[in-house]
């Protein structure tokens, strides 16, 4: 069975439209320490998608390096989801820069695909957001379809249902945004959409799995999941009344988590797991929002109240969402039957969803802070420019780590930074301990660091760079100078001297 016709807005580079970045200045987006957008400018260097920061670095020195803020890009792409929705009922968000409808009824009501498509692409186009459209069957390829007509006179692209494994056929295996398993495919000479369609799909299920069965269906043009029946009239949403209402958004994010916990109870009770849900509000005045939400696997407790989270703070931002809220549902809107996961042979145990369930029991048994997880935050040194959050939480109190930060180590960052500085010894060629004067100047050039027991002859050195912190505060003023060098055994370090003491506060390797 083919997948239903989908109609598909892609928002090119969205997480930098979001942030404001001139499409001309080399910048990046930064996820999970790779990058996960880049500017035109930084393609035509060389940078890519999903590269590392040094190799994005490599081809572009000087590169405007941005954090990602989905919280941001959601509270943005509200007004291209509301252009949308005025035009398309049932718009769900794939994430921030992406998003879907169903296109059949909208294209009986405007008279046909490619009209539909082009009203919508002009409405986002009058909004000053660069779109393109695509429609065919299912999201996937309506999505290829839309990358595609970027670059077209009308920005649209319409696959006719009967073209559908035609037009996927050449698309590099790479679209299926599976890294691991793309590799996997890569190494065996299977390097297209179509020459892996061409594959049996009991083949492909022994080898790869459920994931390789994910991505078999989706090169052959159908869903990635075959939906799962219930009965029409099975409630499996889960809400919760507000008394009093509640202005903040905090608690019905906290609220959230826990209506996914149950809303996940009862599709595990009937084998099922959800792919879409709908998040819907309800307020003192009156008001009745929805949004859908899809993800691409599936959706955990914790990727439900981040999504909560996002929309709540874009239904505010853009006006729409006035008074108290008085009621949260979270309703599954599109379930697949849960086929659980089986370990691969390169040997995958996990997935962000299997470490989303497995933080949130040991938070339930050990306590909230019992989970911690690493975000980037401000500061000069880079003990400082990583703090650890629990488990679910954002990140409030920490220095933005966007604002100016005179004195901060430049890029690349050290690969490892021990939870305190390491008091070393820094010697001249003499022997005699190297100092640094108030103003900055080098009693001898380094030659020996000594490092606990061992001892390692420095190749080359740079700096110093002096720090003075907090001047107007007596507690917390520190004054320190900041060295990096290199050592005989192939290594690079980052130095700290402070009142006379050396400490190595981080390592190149």
């Amino acid at each position: 069975m083919t997948a239903p016709r989908a109609l598909v807005v892609w928002c090119p580079d969205w997480p930098l439209t979001a942030a404001g970045t001139d499409p001309a200045i080399s910048a990046i987006v930064l996820a999970s320490g790779r990058v996960s957008a880049c500017t035109a400018a930084a393609r035509a260097a060389g940078v890519r998608r999903g590269q590392r920061l040094r190799d994005a670095q490599r081809y572009c020195p000087d590169v405007t390096v941005l954090e990602e803020d989905p919280e941001g890009e959601t509270r943005a792409f509200e007004h291209v989801v509301a252009v949308v929705e005025d035009i398309c009922p049932r718009v769900e968000v794939i994430r921030p820069g992406l998003v879907a409808v169903p296109a059949r009824g909208p294209s009986r009501y405007y008279g046909g695909e490619e009209a539909v498509a082009a009203l919508v692409r002009d409405a986002v186009l009058a909004r000053d957001f660069v779109c393109a459209v695509g429609v065919a069957d299912g999201t996937f390829t309506a999505n290829l379809a839309a990358r595609s007509a970027l670059d077209d006179d009308d920005g649209v692209r319409v696959v006719p249902p009967a073209s559908t494994r035609e037009f996927l056929a050449p698309h590099p295996a790479s679209a299926l945004d599976m890294p691991e398993l793309t590799d996997v495919l890569v190494r065996l000479g299977i390097r297209t959409l179509g020459q892996l369609a061409n594959l049996p799909l009991r083949d492909v299920l022994a080898r790869f799995g459920s994931e390789g069965a994910t991505a078999h269906r989706l090169a052959s043009g159908l869903e990635a999941r075959p939906p799962a029946t219930r009965p029409p009239d099975e409630d499996l949403s889960a809400h919760l009344e507000f008394e009093p209402p509640i202005d903040q958004s905090e608690p019905a994010v906290f609220a959230a988590k826990s209506l996914a916990d149950l809303m996940h109870a009862k599709l595990g009770e009937r084998g099922l797991a959800c792919v879409r849900v709908e998040v819907e509000v309800g307020t003192t005045d009156g008001q009745s929002l929805a949004r859908l939400w899809r993800h691409d696997g599936l959706l955990s407790s914790l990727a439900v109240a981040e999504r909560v989270r996002w929309q709540l703070d874009a239904w505010r931002t853009a006006g729409r969402l006035t008074g108290s809220l008085t009621r949260l549902t979270l309703s599954p809107d599109q379930v697949v039957i849960d086929t659980g996961r089986q370990l691969a042979l390169w040997g995958q145990a996990e997935n962000d969803e299997q470490v989303a369930r497995a933080a949130t029991r040991i938070q339930v048994m050990l306590g909230h802070t019992a989970v911690t997880q690493p975000r980037p935050a401000g500061g000069r040194g880079p003990g400082e420019q990583v703090v650890r959050v629990p488990w679910g939480d954002s990140l409030t109190s920490a220095p933005p780590a966007d604002r100016p930060w005179p004195g901060r180590i430049p890029r690349p960052s050290p690969s490892v930074v021990p939870p305190s500085p390491r008091p070393v010894r820094v010697l001249d060629a003499s022997g005699a301990p190297v100092a640094v004067s108030g103003r900055s100047v080098v009693s001898a050039p380094p030659a020996r660091l000594v490092v606990s027991r061992e001892e390692f002859a420095i190749t080359g050195w740079t700096g110093p760079w002096p720090v003075r912190e907090y001047w107007w505060d007596q507690k917390r003023s520190r004054r320190c100078a900041r060295f990096q060098v290199t050592t005989d055994d192939g290594r690079a370090w980052l130095l700290t001297v402070e009142n006379g003491q050396w400490f190595a506060e981080a390592i190149y390797e």
